[in-house]
């Protein structure tokens, strides 16, 4: 595929509607260079954390390299502020090259869909004993991680387990019964920064235990700290390295320099957000207004402006195939909805892929249509809740 069909230099109005460059990439690729970045991260490591690469996943990083006082220089800006934009669709940093002296406690991004896979690397390649930490990750089964988590624990000196996501039931209790040490944290109140800062034994500054506070600002939904918006763009922006480092360094007042990039890249930001917002439409479920939109953009913002529009639940389809789902007050069982189409969350904050797309027609079909299956897949799984929600009320008022 050439270049050009898929690169930076697209007119905005259709670079929102399909997805970045790294979607494209075969995933025999994109798993060889993971391959052998990980390795290269363990060589040598005393702890290995896989963790989530967005700001709470990273913050969690960030205070564990605290936690062994594994201190590195800050990285600067390289000058061009380009990425390779993945849409959210894959774990950050395939491409990254390993760091030239290696940190102490190594970082091993992985997405909620590819805990596993992580797993299968620290047991493949860390050193023998090393301390392992997964953060900000929750399997929907645990079968799905049962093997990868049993041979990285025959390497591991010890694992612990933070996180912060509605479980499924039975899961806690065999990650557990594996032989991990597991903390999950309310999630209503709780972002899993906010579990690692109180279940190590470790007494952090103030600055770390502000930005585990900021972070969860912004991760739980609560928007009452503007520097939240802050650490989940250059999260989302940066390669999760330079993320950790940084807020490790300076908390969660970012530097000018960070700063600067970040109101450079909300040109194009902005952008895509409105053509998000003018594509949505609503659906009244159950007595909900359910808002429903289609694009490559920030879910965050595109689903405050539903809101706004009198939406108590929204549905962000992203090109690469998943979809934010996010509630209000109103709705608060958005995990439900994921749930039940390959997906998992927060109540009023989820995630999923429906189990949809078979071959690269029906990727081509989920482009052309904007997302139209994808769409009326989630829909349903809304339809299907809400019903749910009025059956039990209706058996309430029986008994």
């Amino acid at each position: 595929m050439y270049d050009d069909l898929v690169d930076a230099d697209l007119p905005i109005a259709r670079k929102s509607v399909v997805p970045g460059a790294g979607f494209f990439r075969p995933d025999s690729v994109s798993e060889e260079a993971t391959d052998q970045r990980v390795r290269a991260a363990l060589d040598g490591a005393e702890a290995a954390v896989i963790a989530d690469p967005d700001a709470d996943g990273l913050a969690c990083v960030a205070l564990i390299r605290e936690f062994y006082d594994d201190v590195r220089v800050v990285p600067e800006p390289d000058g061009d502020g380009e990425d390779d934009e993945t849409d959210g669709s894959e774990p950050k940093g395939d491409d990254a090259e390993p760091e030239p002296t290696p940190h102490r406690v190594a970082l091993v991004p992985a997405s909620p869909h590819d805990v596993e896979d992580a797993l299968a690397r620290v047991a493949a390649y860390a050193p023998k004993g090393i301390d392992l930490y997964v953060c900000d990750l929750a399997p929907d089964r645990f079968e799905y991680v049962e093997d990868e988590l049993a041979d990285a624990m025959a390497v591991a000196g010890s694992v612990s387990w933070y996180d912060h996501h509605q479980w499924n039931d039975g899961v806690p209790e065999a990650v557990r019964t594996a032989g991990a040490e597991l903390a999950i944290g309310d999630s209503e109140e709780e972002c899993s920064a906010d579990v690692v800062a109180r279940s190590l034994e470790y007494d952090f500054d103030p600055v770390h235990e502000e930005l585990a506070a900021v972070t969860r600002d912004h991760d739980l939904w609560l928007r009452e700290d503007p520097r939240s918006d802050d650490l989940a763009d250059y999260a989302y922006w940066s390669d999760p390295a330079d993320y950790v480092e940084v807020v490790r360094a300076h908390g969660a007042d970012l530097p000018e320099w960070v700063e600067a990039y970040l109101a450079e890249r909300r040109v194009e930001k902005t952008q895509l957000i409105d053509l998000a917002v003018s594509r949505a439409e609503y659906r009244e479920i159950g007595g909900y207004t359910v808002g429903v939109t289609y694009g490559r953009c920030s879910q965050n913002e595109v689903a405050e402006a539903m809101r706004e529009d009198g939406a108590d639940a929204s549905v962000i389809v992203k090109p690469a195939g998943s979809a934010s789902i996010r509630g209000t007050d109103a709705f608060e069982r958005c995990h439900e909805v994921a749930g039940r189409v390959n997906g998992g969350g927060h109540p009023k904050a989820a995630g999923c892929k429906p189990d949809i797309y078979d071959d690269a027609l029906d990727y081509a079909t989920h482009w052309t249509s904007r997302g139209a299956v994808t769409k009326q897949v989630i829909l349903d799984a809304f339809r299907a809740v809400v019903a749910d929600e009025g059956e039990a009320e209706g058996s309430d008022a029986e008994a």
